[in-house]
């Protein structure tokens, strides 16, 4: 079946082509500007770096940045080029192709901060994703560079198609932009005036869900952050939610937000769940940390739950709030094994 329905968010055409007008033409710029001045910037920023206990975090963090946008505009023109191509390819495969430049530039992107920052990666538990589908995908939502792993993982290395859901914000980034509304995934809002709204999309990514394909949500709705914990007891203790104690007691991830994963959880009753917990990219919010060297030599696992749709029967949440305490147990464990900064060499 081919899904045409979910291949854009709810904007205007003038809304899209006004964030593109900017977007589109300062990805390239940039590009230009630091392949044609990567030289010069890599001897000053190496200078720098000779005088600073970074670990070459400048440095490294220009050629990351050039490499980012290498692969947003690689991203850029083979989308154009599928798009130019559409009435040749047939809707089926122009879908397939754009499944897989989603992964592949994911994939890239996390290949070049494996390379730039000496990053290894490792999957535990991964015969729970061997068997079929459909499947609803909870992820544990801690960095920024998180968001890279199920693509890179789950659809480059097991061949799983994903549909995503993800907050609208990262229409900002132009790939996302334009590969993402070309495919089935929903760009949400996540302080709405209309949750209604925003949940019949989450729901909409369901509809015709075949055996190797997954519906992916961070249920915590935003990254790990002790302040956002603080705030998201407060909304519960607000809503008088009988979960607040339960999520009192966590100490490395955020209590989920019950719209999305609820929605998810009606509207494919017979799914499996997979839940992927990891640890190794605490605290990698955005720039600071490809500088000052805290993401050097990390060790990122990634680790999958797999459980049928029995045991999650009675009160949804309420099994999604247990799973989740197992996730924060285990993700507490490996991260005092190693220390703040990623697992322990020895899983």
């Amino acid at each position: 079946m081919v899904m045409t329905s979910f291949q854009h968010t709810r904007e205007s055409h003038g809304e899209r082509w006004r964030r593109r007008s900017i977007t589109l033409p300062l990805c390239f710029t940039l590009a230009l500007l630091g392949i044609s001045t990567l030289l010069p910037m890599l001897l000053l920023t190496l200078v720098i770096d000779l005088f600073r206990p970074s670990s070459w975090g400048w440095s490294r963090a220009l050629l990351f940045g050039v490499y980012y946008l290498l692969c947003e505009c690689a991203g850029l023109l083979a989308s154009a080029i599928f798009w130019l191509a559409k009435f040749g390819l047939g809707d089926r495969r122009y879908q397939a192709f754009h499944f897989s430049l989603q992964w592949r530039w994911a994939r890239a992107l996390l290949a070049g901060l494996k390379v730039i920052y000496r990053i290894d990666v490792e999957i535990e538990g991964v015969e729970a994703l061997q068997a079929p589908g459909p499947l609803i995908v909870l992820m544990r939502h801690s960095s920024m560079a998180d968001t890279l792993l199920p693509a890179a993982l789950l659809s480059a290395g097991l061949g799983w198609r994903l549909r995503y859901v993800l907050k609208r914000e990262l229409l900002w980034d132009p790939c996302l932009d334009v590969v993402g509304q070309r495919l089935p995934n929903a760009f949400v809002r996540r302080e709405s005036d209309d949750v209604g709204r925003e949940l019949r999309e989450v729901q909409a990514l369901a509809v015709g869900l075949g055996e190797r394909e997954a519906v992916l949500i961070y249920p915590e709705g935003t990254r790990f952050s002790q302040e956002k914990h603080v705030r998201a007891l407060e909304r519960l203790e607000r809503s008088g939610s009988r979960l607040l104690e339960r999520a009192r007691a966590f100490r490395r991830v955020l209590p989920p937000r019950e719209g999305g994963a609820a929605t998810l959880f009606e509207a494919l009753p017979s799914a499996d769940v997979v839940i992927l917990g990891h640890v190794g990219l605490e605290g990698v919010e955005g720039v600071r940390e490809l500088v000052d060297g805290s993401l050097l030599g990390r060790k990122v696992v990634l680790r999958c739950w797999r459980f049928p749709p029995q045991d999650r029967s009675g009160y949804p949440m309420a099994w999604l709030y247990e799973r989740w305490a197992e996730v924060d147990a285990w993700v507490d464990a490996r991260v005092d094994e190693s220390g703040p900064g990623g697992a322990s060499e020895d899983p």
